[in-house]
């Protein structure tokens, strides 16, 4: 099974950039913990902070078998109609991931315009929204589609 995981804009920078918000734990040791946790799961990461390269991404993944995608869309999840048709379109089994609770932070924050095409959303469990999305792709049954 591949399960892809993307992270959007400013996503590279975690453990740096605004840690009282986002946390400790790099990318780079986000990925690693990932890949330990879930040894039998082929998982393929990409962070761009670019709309068009993680669209790209999303389609070379899907050419390439990956069914299942968890992502954190950062600031294109308020924003991006492209990225929401690009996950609707290619069928992808999706969850929203956030690190910090959305719903707790600025009213735009509020809205996702991805939500509506993931099977579901995690927001406000710190990187272990990312652990809890890829052990419900891993255990669900296909073809539950969105």
């Amino acid at each position: 099974m591949k399960i892809g995981v993307m992270h959007g804009p400013n996503l590279g920078r975690l453990g740096e950039r605004q840690p009282d918000i986002y946390g400790g734990t790099t990318l780079k040791s986000l990925q690693h913990q990932l890949t330990e946790a879930f040894p039998q799961v082929s998982l393929l990461f990409f962070q761009s902070n670019h709309e068009g390269a993680l669209i790209d991404r999303l389609e070379s993944w899907r050419d390439e078998g990956v069914e299942r995608l968890a992502i954190n869309p950062g600031a294109l999840t308020h924003q991006s109609y492209a990225l929401r048709d690009a996950i609707s379109g290619l069928g992808f089994l999706a969850v929203e991931v956030h690190i910090s609770n959305i719903y707790r932070r600025e009213p735009f924050r509020a809205h996702s315009l991805i939500a509506p095409v993931c099977l579901g959303q995690i927001s406000g469990l710190g990187v272990d929204g990312y652990r809890l999305a890829v052990q419900h792709l891993t255990h669900m049954v296909w073809p539950e589609k969105v």
